[in-house]
């Protein structure tokens, strides 16, 4: 059923697209809206855990009608996977941007190719599968759901996370277009908010210049472990949310006051964004340092290829989703 200002309320027989299939939030909500009897159309770039994905929804008497591994920042690759299935069943009715990566660090460590390749994925990949799926969704006249996964670090300035911010913030300003822009087409746009989410991608943020070895990088996977939310919650939301015809959905309580802050008293705002910043700046710079001691020596920190962003790998921990 689709409302009449645009936006779907049930699931069942529809078409839905989803990036980010093989784990995390995308994973968890193909699995709920298979359960709802949805019909799948996957995609991820890691073909063998898309494949896990397939396999437990179709255990679950899910229907996955498609499904193919694909990178969403290469145009190509987006394109082809839409003209084969507008070719072999049509339309989606529901489009899910999920797929992201994130990479953290300050402007003097950071390189351009941790700002492109943010922005290349977490931006422009949403905006290529809206390219590719949006204009046949319109054609069909039939309503639809558009859902684009933004973070909090696309509400609010995090410490740390400007590449991040770059992608998340532009999603956001396209879904806030698209909003009323699809509106007359009553297809509904919904943005979705996380704040710590406990998802692969928390294995996968770069912080520039930390060792993932370290102690320190392994405490801080823990505490951001801690306080995530796990993504079959987000997932839960993120449907209840779309059903309800919601714009902005918060997965986190503390983002939700944060963003209130931003809108509503934005000096408590300021104040609270400083403090964290100091907070961040003491323990993320204070690991970066000590990665420096440990790599410090004969061939370490200087010399060709030394400088920001080189040197010590950048550690796998928890980001914000």
């Amino acid at each position: 059923m689709t409302r009449r200002g645009g936006g779907v309320r049930s699931l069942a027989g529809r078409r839905v697209f989803l990036t980010g299939a093989a784990g995390g939030i995308g994973r968890a909500l193909a699995e709920r809206a298979a359960a709802e009897g949805a019909v799948l159309l996957l995609t991820d770039r890691a073909a063998d855990r898309l494949e896990d994905t397939v396999r437990s929804v179709r255990e679950a008497g899910g229907t996955v009608a498609y499904a193919k591994a694909a990178d969403v920042s290469a145009y190509d690759e987006v394109r082809a996977l839409a003209e084969e299935i507008h070719a072999e069943g049509g339309p989606a009715d529901v489009v899910m941007n999920v797929a992201g990566i994130s990479t953290w660090g300050t402007v003097e460590m950071l390189e351009h190719r941790h700002w492109r390749d943010v922005v290349e994925v977490d931006l422009m990949g949403p905006i290529h599968v809206i390219e590719s799926f949006l204009p046949a969704m319109i054609a069909a006249r039939r309503g639809g759901h558009l859902v684009n996964v933004s973070s909090a670090a696309g509400l609010i300035g995090l410490p740390w996370h400007a590449p991040y911010s770059a992608a998340k913030f532009g999603l956001r300003g396209v879904s806030e277009v698209l909003r009323f822009d699809l509106r007359r087409h009553r297809i509904g746009v919904t943005l979705v908010c996380p704040g710590a989410v406990a998802t692969p991608l928390a294995d996968t943020v770069e912080i520039v210049g930390v060792d993932r070895d370290s102690p320190a990088a392994r405490r801080l996977r823990a505490r951001f472990l801690k306080r995530a939310a796990s993504p079959e919650e987000v997932a839960t939301t993120i449907l209840d949310g779309m059903r309800r015809g919601r714009y902005l959905i918060h997965t986190s309580r503390a983002i939700h006051v944060l963003h209130a802050l931003q809108c509503l008293a934005p000096p408590l705002y300021v104040l609270a964004m400083r403090a964290w910043n100091r907070v961040a700046q003491r323990v993320l710079g204070a690991a970066v340092a000590r990665s420096g001691e440990k790599t410090t020596g004969p061939g370490s920190g200087s010399g060709p290829g030394s400088g920001p962003g080189s040197g010590p790998a950048a550690v796998r921990v928890g980001g914000v989703r």
